[in-house]
C-alpha cells in the first residue's frame, strides 16, 4: 500500500520525498521528468501531472506502489548489513573528500578502476554501496544489477545510519546540500 500521507492531491516535492525512487519510475515508465519539455514542478500535485499527461492516477499510483516495494527490496537495514558481514563487500559511493574525511572500516571508495574490478569479477558477490543519508543509493544498485551484479544492495540511511543504529565511534556530519 502506498504510504497514507500520500493521494492524488500531493505536491510532487512530497511524492518524491516519500518514495525516494518515484522520479526514476515515472521517468521510465512514462518518460515524464527527464528533459525540459517533460518536467515537472515539486509544487505540481500528482493528479495534475496525470491529467496533463493523460494518464489514469489510479495507474501512476499503483506504479509507485510497484516501484516502491521493488526499490524497498534493494536497500539494506544497517543492522542486517552488520550481521551479513564479512560477506558483504561495502563500497562507498560518497565524494573522496567525505570517504577520507569519515571511513567505514573495511569499506573502499567506489573509483572507475574499482567499478572495472566489480564489473568484471564474480558476479555473485554481495555488494553493499553505501552514501551519506541513503538518498541517492538506489540509482546505484539499479544500474549495478543491471550490469549483471544481482547480489547488490543499499544501504538504508547511508553512513549516518551506520553511525546511529551500529557504530557510534563513526563521526556524524551534515552536507548543506542534504
Amino acid at each position: 500500500m502506498l504510504p497514507t500521507e500520500l493521494s492524488p492531491h500531493s505536491p510532487m516535492g512530497e511524492v518524491l520525498d516519500t518514495l525516494p525512487g518515484a522520479k526514476r519510475a515515472i521517468f521510465a515508465r512514462y518518460h515524464l521528468g527527464g528533459c525540459q519539455s517533460c518536467a515537472f514542478s515539486n509544487d505540481e500535485t500528482l493528479a495534475a501531472l496525470c491529467e496533463r499527461s493523460e494518464i489514469p492516477v489510479d495507474e501512476m499510483l499503483q506504479h509507485l506502489l510497484a516501484s516502491h516495494a521493488h526499490d524497498e527490496a534493494m536497500l539494506m537495514e544497517p543492522t542486517v548489513a552488520r550481521a551479513a558481514l564479512p560477506g558483504l563487500r561495502m563500497i562507498d559511493l560518497r565524494t573522496r573528500e567525505e570517504h577520507e574525511a569519515v571511513v567505514l572500516p573495511n569499506s573502499e571508495f567506489f573509483t572507475q578502476e574499482l567499478q572495472q574490478q566489480l564489473f568484471a569479477g564474480d558476479s555473485s558477490a554481495r555488494l553493499l554501496l553505501f552514501d551519506h543519508s541513503g538518498k541517492n543509493v538506489l540509482d546505484q544498485v539499479a544500474w549495478f544489477r543491471g550490469h549483471g551484479l544481482k547480489e547488490t544492495y543499499g544501504l538504508r540511511g547511508g553512513i549516518d545510519a551506520w553511525s546511529r543504529e551500529i557504530d557510534p565511534s563513526i563521526p556524524r556530519y551534515r552536507l548543506e546540500m542534504d
